[in-house]
């Protein structure tokens, strides 16, 4: 890419397969009825990659009040996708975890997205990776001014 104008065209063209790819990733059977959101996914993704965490956790890695959190943990809570339990450390906290009967559906599902950011991130060295994250963020953040 030799101009920024040239990088935009690259980019205008890319995103939209992109996402289209994304959203043609066959949605588990088990999971199809559970009308999931995007919002969900994210908090999913945290759950599946990092293991238990607060609410409060969720909420800062989410970057949204712990309320909705709270909210959306409920409601899979219900649909019997996550499980809350007393934090053995502390009773006045809640750990929430993806389900047993749930993680090997959920695991394969996001599995391919992290396989294909695994394949496009591992050759860029931190600071590269680093500054990719970043220059995605900024373009979210531009898109809602």
């Amino acid at each position: 890419m030799s101009t920024t104008d040239d990088a935009i065209r690259a980019l205008l063209l890319l995103m939209p397969r992109m996402v289209g790819r994304a959203k043609r990733i066959k949605v588990p059977e088990e999971l199809e009825s559970l009308a999931l959101a995007p919002r969900h996914l994210s908090l999913l993704a945290y759950l599946l990659f990092d293991g238990p965490a607060t609410v409060n956790d969720l909420a800062a890695r989410l970057e949204v009040a712990p309320t909705t959190v709270s909210l959306m943990v409920g409601e899979l809570s219900r649909k019997g996708v996550l499980e809350r339990r007393e934090d053995d450390e502390d009773r006045r906290k809640r750990i929430v975890s993806i389900t047993d009967a749930k993680r090997p559906s959920i695991d394969a599902w996001l599995a391919r997205g992290a396989r294909a950011w695994r394949t496009a991130l591992e050759p860029l060295t931190p600071d590269q990776r680093r500054m990719f994250v970043e220059t995605l963020k900024a373009y979210e953040d531009a898109l809602e001014d």
